[in-house]
């Protein structure tokens, strides 16, 4: 069983993070310039093949792709952040152990997708700190 003060400010930091994040993620198309990144002119793309139709792709549905993953992936982390500040309100409840395990899990998939920002120090960095919100979150789970 994880002490109580380390309980309070494992949520505090972990939910603090992650809504900061969260908000910054709002503004990530601006910040990486996904306008720049992914231009509207240009070689056509490969069309998406879907059953008995084929969808041609165009660049305006990439960026509108990044747009919209950016933006719910922002929406689920300011969710995940409250949640957590939250904490000391239903940590006692039954479905405690399996929102916390549904919420590391989500850290430990945002940990192991890091991957594909590359393999810099910076990166490992991230992962393994996406990795140990994610370790909190289990043991108190199973705590």
């Amino acid at each position: 069983m994880i002490p109580d003060p380390f309980l309070t400010a494992g949520f505090l930091i972990c939910g603090t993070f992650t809504v900061v994040l969260g908000v910054v993620h709002f503004v990530m198309p601006w910040l990486l310039d996904f306008d720049g990144a992914i231009p509207t002119d240009g070689d056509s793309l490969r069309p998406l093949p879907l059953l008995v139709v084929t969808y041609q792709t165009k660049r305006s549905d990439i960026r509108g792709i990044a747009q919209i993953m950016n933006h719910a992936v922002s929406y689920t982390l300011v969710s995940i952040g409250s949640v957590d500040l939250l904490a000391s309100r239903w940590l006692a409840a039954w479905f405690a152990p399996h929102l916390l395990v549904w919420i590391a899990c989500w850290w430990f998939l945002r940990a192991a997708t890091q991957r594909h920002m590359g393999s810099r120090p910076g990166d490992w960095l991230v992962a393994a700190g996406f990795t140990l919100i994610g370790v909190f979150h289990l043991a108190v789970a199973v705590g």
